[in-house]
Parts: structure tokens; C-alpha cells; sequence
């Protein structure tokens, strides 16, 4: 299934089924209570149900079509995000830094906002940055409760996948990071999800070892900026789920991010000689992955007139063309644990 969350805004959502090139209802097609998101869809445990109803042709005919939805984030509000770093191309910046050693051990992540999530064709509102950045990812939607998986099971604790923008402030993050803690405002201003979830048995056919094998896209006012394949993820999805399980409790629409694909930032396009700049107002940024689709939004001016009081105290040193990225880990002969 392929599943939305549509409405002018959240307190007026409610959750569609894609069928074909239309937007189903879903409450409708369950004949019970308004179901606003995935995250309600699961916590009510009716997913099965909704799946049966789609796949009933009696069902489908005698639904109506949403005409023109607009589009939010298929999870309005998630109980937790957690966003990983499991690509080491991005880890390392085109390979030209080593990682310490814990990078390769364990999939490190951080707890992402989330009350500032955007939909398709939403506007991310410019934050007190000079240097705004987009990040191609893959999210994890959890469907039912989990709590320290093992490697065999973890994988089954995953719902669906949906493509997550992780926008980033390049000059705020690595100031207060300098600290030792963060990120904090250099992210948590806003990040995208959509336009779906698409369950994971549909993803299946793309799953090697625990690794979704999706060609990834990002172009930016039409022109590609990068071209890259989710296959080169570090930590499996096994690896991320019994690592975020270890002494803790994950939560039906938890979201959890597998970190930027390879090449899917602005630094690492501009890295590979792609014609990238930091983005302004009025850029247009769409992300695509294979099997999900498009997630497309629109930077636009700040929406408060307050005065940004805590900007970066300086800005970090422009990215440059590499001419001979270093090996990775893989070519090294190395393999993540699971």
C-alpha cells in the first residue's frame, strides 16, 4: 500500500490510500472513525483491515476519489525521529576524512524536532542561516511497538519506508557542535516527509541484506544536482532498528532516518563538480527515490520579523572539487556487522 495524509492542515487531516493515480479515503473504506495518519492507522492496529478493504474491488467502486488533496506529512506528528549517519560517503565528505572508529561499530543517530515537519509541495521557511542545505534520506516508519530486537527480528518491527529531507544550517551546525553536543538549531527548524509511505512488502523486491537497493535523485530548479543508490548504506536496516531497540521502547510511527545517501548533500555536490550552491528563497528542491516517489518543497523568506539573535559565529570553509575521493570502507575489504 501506498498511504497519504491529506487536508489544508493537520487538525483537519485525514489518512488517503493511493489507488493507481487516485487518493482513497481511508476512514471511508473502514466504515469507522476519522483516521487522521499513519501513526493512528497503526496505534488502532487496523493496517490489515485497510489493506483487505483496498484489495476489495466492492470496497474501491463505491469510494469516492479525493479530489486535489493537498498533501502533508503521512506522519503528522511522530512520537520520536531518530536520524542516522550509516552512508559513509557523506560521513566522510566524499572520503577525504577519516570517521573515528565508533562510526563503523554502532549506527550513531541523533533525536530530530518533531513539531516543525513539512509536507509535499510545502515552503520551508529560511531559518538564520547563510548556508541552507537539503539531505536525501530514506525513513523507517516503525509499525508496532519494539523493544530490544535481535538482528533476525528487528527488520519486522519496520511498517513502511517514506523519504525524509533533513534540512540542515551548514554554518550554525558545526558551531554548536564545536561544543560536543548537538546538532540542535543548525536542524530542528524543519524537516520534510512524504509525499508517502510505502509498505515494506512493496520495497521487497529491493531489499538485499537488510539494505534497500533505491536509486536516489535530487534536483534543485529542475537541474540534477545529484545522482546516487541507497545500496551503499553502511548499517542495514536490521543493524539501525536493534541498535535503537537496545534498552529502549520504539513506538508505532516512530520515524527513523537512515542518514544522507551518498552525494545527496549540496557540500558533496559541489565536491563532484556538480554546478550546486547553498539554497536562497524561491529554489525549488526535489528529492526522489525509487518505488516512493518525489518529495518536492520550496525554500521561501523567513516568516517572522523578530531579530535572529543567534547566528554562527563565523562561516565554515567552502566546500572544494576533490579530483580522487579515497576508497571506502567496502573497497578496503571492510563490512559492517549486520
Amino acid at each position: 500500500m501506498k498511504l497519504v495524509s491529506y487536508g489544508s492542515d493537520a487538525s483537519v487531516a485525514r489518512l488517503g490510500v493511493v489507488v493507481g493515480e487516485e487518493v482513497h479515503d481511508a476512514s471511508r473504506l473502514l466504515e469507522g472513525n476519522v483516521i487522521r495518519d499513519v501513526q493512528e492507522l497503526l496505534e488502532l492496529g487496523a493496517a490489515d483491515r485497510l489493506r483487505d478493504a483496498v484489495d476489495s474491488d466492492r470496497a474501491i467502486r463505491n469510494s469516492v476519489p479525493v479530489t486535489e488533496p493537498t498533501l502533508l506529512s503521512p506522519v503528522l506528528r511522530p512520537p520520536n525521529i531518530r536520524d542516522h549517519i550509516t552512508f559513509e560517503e557523506h560521513a566522510t565528505r566524499n572520503f577525504t576524512r577519516p570517521l573515528a572508529p565508533v562510526w563503523y561499530r554502532r549506527p550513531i543517530y541523533y533525536y530530530s524536532n518533531t513539531s516543525r515537519l513539512v509536507g509535499q509541495d510545502g515552503f520551508v521557511a529560511m531559518p538564520a542561516t547563510e548556508r541552507l542545505d537539503y539531505e536525501l534520506e530514506i525513513a523507517a516508519v516503525i509499525g508496532r511497538e519494539v523493544a530490544d530486537a535481535t538482528l533476525d527480528d528487528a527488520y519486522s518491527g519496520i511498517f513502511g519506508f517514506t523519504i525524509f529531507n533533513d534540512w540542515s544550517a551548514r554554518d550554525l551546525q558545526p558551531d554548536e557542535m564545536a561544543y560536543g553536543l548537538g546538532p540542535s538549531k543548525g536542524k530542528d527548524f524543519a524537516s520534510s516527509v512524504g509525499p508517502v509511505v510505502v509498505t515494506a512488502d512493496e520495497l521487497a523486491p529491493h531489499l538485499r541484506d537488510g539494505v534497500l537497493h533505491l536509486e536516489c535523485t535530487v534536483r534543485v530548479n529542475g537541474q540534477v544536482w545529484a545522482e546516487s543508490n541507497a545500496k551503499d548504506q553502511y548499517h542495514s536496516w536490521n543493524t539501525i532498528i536493534a541498535h535503537a531497540s537496545q534498552d529502549s521502547l520504539l513506538l508505532p510511527g516512530d520515524l527513523l532516518a537512515s542518514g544522507t545517501v551518498g552525494g545527496c548533500s549540496i557540500g558533496e555536490a559541489i565536491r563532484l563538480g556538480k554546478p550546486a550552491h547553498y539554497l536562497e528563497p524561491g529554489d525549488v528542491v526535489e528529492l526522489e527515490v525509487e518505488g516512493i516517489g518525489v518529495l518536492r518543497n520550496t525554500i521561501r523568506e523567513p516568516i517572522t520579523s523578530s531579530p535572529r539573535l543567534f547566528r554562527a559565529h563565523e562561516l565554515p570553509p567552502m566546500p572544494q572539487p576533490v579530483d580522487e575521493p579515497g576508497p571506502s570502507s567496502r573497497d578496503r575489504g571492510s563490512r559492517p556487522m549486520g
